[in-house]
C-alpha cells in the first residue's frame, strides 16, 4: 500500500514544482509538497521484508515477548540492512489488535522502552520497538551512542557529489516506513489501527516519519518536538549540537573553525539532515497531523528543544486541526521547569490517549 502511495505521490511531485530542499531557502514548502519532497529525498531501493525469528518466544504476566527482524534495504556496498525488532502482545489476544511503536532515544536501545510496550500490551495494544540505526544490535558491539555518532561524523566527511548514509534521523525514518510495511501484513496487528510513539530522538523521528505516512493514527512525540531553524537562528543549537557532539566537532575541525558555532551546525545539519531548516522542520510537517491524534509533551527548560521554537511548532499544529475541525485530537503539554525528560504523568497520559484514539 505505502509503495503505491510513494509511487503516487513521486508522479505528483513532477507537476507541483518539487525543488531540492534548501537549507536558507526563505520560505518552505507547503506541507504538503514537503511530504512529496521527504518521501522522494529518502527513498531508496528495497528488497524483501525476509522476516526471520530472532529468539523464542518467552510468555510472562499474561504478555508475549517476540524479537524478529525483517530487511530494510539493499545498500550501496551491496549489503542488506536488518531490523531488529521486539513485540510484547496479550497472551489471551484474539483476532487483530491495534499497535503502537515506540522509539528509543539517542544512546539507547528497543530494549529501553520495553515497560512502555508492556504498559501498551496491558491495554489491549501490541507493544513494537525497534533499535534505531547504529544503536542496540545495530552499533556492532559499540557501546551507547558511539556507532551512531561515528556514522554521523562519516556522513559528513563522505564527498558532497557521492551518496552517503544520513544516519542522523533520515535513515531510521526510512526504517520505519518499512516497519509499517511489514506491519500491515502481521496476523496479529489491525493495520487501520498502528501509533508511533518516541522520546528524545525517537520523538524526532516520530514527527518526521508519522507527518507523512497517513497509515499512522495516532502519534505521540515526546520532548522532540521543536524548531531547527528558530534553534539555529538565535543562538540555541548547542543543546542539539552536544547530543553528538563528537560530529559537530569533527564538521568544526574540517571548516577551519575553532569551535562549534552556528555556521558549523548549519553547514552539518544541511548536509546530513538536508531541509531540516526549512521544508521538513517540525513547525512545518506537524501541519499534516491535522485530523489525525496528536499528542506532545515537552519541558519549560529543555535544553534539546528550545521553548521558544517548540511553541512555533505547536501554534502551527493548533492552527492546522482547528482548520481541521479535529482540535479534540490534540493535545500539548508544556511542563513548567522542567528540561528534557518525560514526567509521570506525561506517560500516564500519552498511554491513555493512544488508547482511547487506538481502541
Amino acid at each position: 500500500m505505502f509503495t503505491r502511495l510513494l509511487l503516487g505521490l513521486l508522479l505528483v511531485s513532477a507537476t507541483v514544482g518539487l525543488r531540492p530542499p534548501l537549507a536558507n531557502s526563505a520560505e518552505p514548502l507547503s506541507p504538503e509538497k514537503a511530504k512529496v519532497a521527504l518521501l522522494k529525498l529518502l527513498d531508496r531501493p528495497k528488497v524483501p521484508a525476509d522476516v526471520r525469528e530472532e529468539a523464542k518466544p518467552v510468555e510472562k504476566g499474561g504478555l508475549a515477548y517476540t524479537r524478529w527482524s525483517f530487511a530494510s534495504e539493499k545498500k550501496a556496498d551491496g549489503t542488506v540492512e536488518r531490523v531488529p525488532v521486539l513485540m510484547v502482545a496479550p497472551t489471551d489476544r484474539k483476532g487483530k489488535l491495534p499497535a503502537m511503536i515506540a522509539l528509543h532515544g539517542t544512546g539507547g536501545n528497543k530494549d529501553n522502552v520495553i515497560s512502555w510496550l508492556e504498559d501498551f500490551a496491558k491495554q489491549g495494544i501490541i507493544g513494537i520497538a525497534i533499535d534505531a540505526r547504529y544503536h542496540g544490535g545495530r552499533s556492532g558491539g559499540a557501546k551507547g551512542s558511539a556507532a551512531y555518532v561515528d556514522a554521523i561524523t562519516q556522513a559528513w566527511k563522505a564527498p558532497s557529489d557521492k551518496p552517503h548514509e544520513h544516519p542522523f534521523y533520515y535513515d531510521t525514518v526510512w526504517d520505519l516506513w518499512r516497519l509499517i510495511d511489514v506491519l500491515e501484513t502481521h496476523e496479529a496487528v489491525d493495520a487501520k489501527k498502528i501509533g508511533m510513539l518516541g522520546i528524545s530522538m525517537g520523538g524526532i523521528q516520530t514527527w518526521l516519519a508519522a507527518s507523512v505516512d497517513d497509515r499512522v493514527v495516532v502519534a505521540v512525540p515526546l520532548i522532540g518536538v521543536q524548531s531547527f531553524k528558530w534553534s539555529l537562528d538565535n543562538e540555541k543549537w548547542q543543546g542539539r549540537a552536544n547530543t553528538i557532539k563528537a560530529a559537530h566537532e569533527a564538521a568544526a575541525k574540517d571548516l577551519g573553525e575553532k569551535a562549534v558555532n552556528q555556521r558549523v551546525c548549519r553547514e552539518l545539519w544541511s548536509k546530513v539532515i538536508p531541509g531540516i531548516l526549512t521544508d521538513f522542520d517540525c513547525p512545518n510537517l506537524i501541519r499534516l497531523f491535522a485530523g489525525r491524534a496528536l499528542f506532545i509533551a515537552n519541558g519549560e527548560k529543555d535544553p534539546n528543544c528550545p521553548i521558544e521554537g517548540t511553541k512555533i511548532a505547536i501554534a502551527a499544529a493548533e492552527e492546522a486541526f482547528a482548520k481541521a475541525g479535529a482540535k479534540d485530537k490534540l493535545v500539548v503539554r508544556v511542563n513548567t521547569g522542567v528540561a528534557h525528560a518525560v514526567t509521570p504523568d506525561d506517560r500516564k497520559e500519552a498511554i491513555a490517549f493512544c488508547a482511547k484514539w487506538l481502541k
